[in-house]
């Protein structure tokens, strides 16, 4: 196997072979070449060790030094280069205790997590695969180094890494790492939660992210999402569901593009469902207040998870107000727009789109009709710049101070007041019909 690697990467390897050192691409970057994607980032290994490596090159900076990482610098792009090496024990399931420094390739390759990512290149050496990785490739199969058991014991991140690569890849499981996955779930309480965040987004944008049922079948989200395990366990007696409550959240995630808030908002859009459901004395279910319900439980689980409060912002905003309905009314959608907000409304129609192609079929043509006018009434309200909240208003608090009006919170209602008025009319926007219309609402203000 042959493929060009960048011209940087072989001027390293080749500085450090001149020196009487072996060097390899490794990892990801020779796993990414081999299925014809572009790498991200291209890592060397070599046995050379730290301060050899340093002593070759003029830039370096010692990004990882304790376990043999030193980053190499050529025209300001970072390349890191890490000696073979041998992990001690894993005391704490996430670390190594020490790492001792081999010059052994292989020694160094057996321990690296799946057989895709102990690969190694070498522009005249060829292909290094001493685990079978190629032919997982091939056979898109996600598979331990070694004995699975062994490798999510070291470290049980690579139990969320296992998961999220099957879905970044669209490759499935070896049977032993799957069992593997099972028996050792409960070691994710080893890792950081800002740890299970970045696996769980890099799922959740991936080509497949209704890959997060293996981790469900496997017990892993029981252990960071337990809420998500209640709702594949909660059904959906009604004729507007096919699915129940979590398969309906796994078939959303396929209907909305890759983007972590929208695809966080179907996670979580029905996660209050199993807390509110009541079952009326036809078997029907009904599942009312669960979006606000689920506001809250989002940004509980979000906390939990230390995502960005502006993350936790925006998709708890999106879940409190998936389930609004307006009509295609030109009135109705900009208040939609203002209760929404303008900036997430775009957005908002994506997951009204989502959570309806995941539904059953029941009354679907309407659905689908009124969702396609509420976006055509959308791009006629913002074509015509349309005031659809306070700061589009062309009155203030200021102007009303100026014209006599006393400030307080009186005053802030006599505001929202005028912005109503201005969404049923968007006629009124001008200030002096605005200045008119308050002071004729409310002479006592004066």
């Amino acid at each position: 196997m042959v493929f060009e690697i960048p011209q940087k990467v072989e001027i390293i390897i080749n500085i450090l072979e001149k020196a009487g050192y072996e060097a390899y691409a490794v990892g990801g970057c020779v796993r990414d070449a081999l299925l014809g994607r572009t790498p991200n980032d291209w890592d060397i290994t070599t046995s050379a060790k730290p301060e050899q490596v340093k002593a070759l090159f003029h830039r370096t900076v010692d990004t990882g030094i304790a376990h043999g990482t030193v980053t190499v610098l050529l025209e300001k792009e970072g390349f890191e280069v890490t000696t073979y090496r041998v992990d001690g024990e894993y005391e704490d399931g996430r670390h190594p205790k020490e790492v001792t420094f081999t010059a052994c390739l292989e020694e160094d390759l057996k321990r690296r997590d799946f057989t895709i990512n102990a690969m190694a290149y070498n522009p005249r050496k060829g292909l290094v695969d001493l685990f079978e990785g190629q032919k997982d490739l091939e056979n898109k199969v996600i598979r331990c180094v070694g004995d699975p058991l062994e490798r999510f014991t070291e470290d049980a991140l690579r139990i969320m890494r296992a998961v999220r690569f099957s879905a970044q890849l669209g490759f499935s499981l070896e049977e032993e790492t799957r069992k593997a996955l099972s028996v050792l779930a409960p070691n994710l309480k080893h890792v950081s939660a800002e740890r299970i965040q970045v696996e769980l987004v890099k799922l959740l944008v991936s080509p497949h992210p209704d890959y997060l049922r293996i981790a469900y079948e496997a017990g892993v989200t029981r252990e960071f999402l337990p809420e998500f395990d209640r709702c594949m366990e909660t059904p959906q007696n009604t004729p507007h569901h096919c699915y129940n409550v979590g398969e309906h959240i796994l078939h959303s995630l396929l209907y909305v593009r890759e983007d972590k808030v929208l695809r966080l908002t179907m996670l979580l859009h029905d996660i209050a469902k199993p807390v509110v459901r009541k079952t009326d004395e036809n078997g029907r279910d009904h599942f009312k207040t669960h979006a606000s319900v689920g506001e809250k439980m989002s940004k509980e689980i979000l906390r939990r998870l230390k995502f960005d409060n502006d993350t936790i912002s925006r998709v708890s905003r999106l879940i409190r107000w998936h389930d609004l309905r307006p009509t295609p009314a030109l009135a109705e959608v900009r208040k939609a727009i203002n209760v929404v907000g303008e900036d997430l409304f775009p957005m908002w129609m994506e997951v009204q789109y989502a959570d309806n192609k995941a539904k059953s079929d029941y009354r679907g043509e309407e659905k689908a009709a009124r969702q396609a006018g509420v976006r055509m009434t959308w791009e006629e309200i913002m074509e015509k710049g349309e005031c659809v909240s306070m700061k589009g208003l062309a009155i203030t608090g200021s102007d009303l101070i100026a014209a006599g009006m006393k400030p307080g919170k009186e005053m802030g209602s006599v505001l929202h007041e005028l912005l109503d008025a201005v969404l049923e009319n968007p006629e009124l926007n001008k200030k002096e019909s605005l200045l008119s219309l308050a002071f004729a609402a409310d002479k006592k203000l004066l």
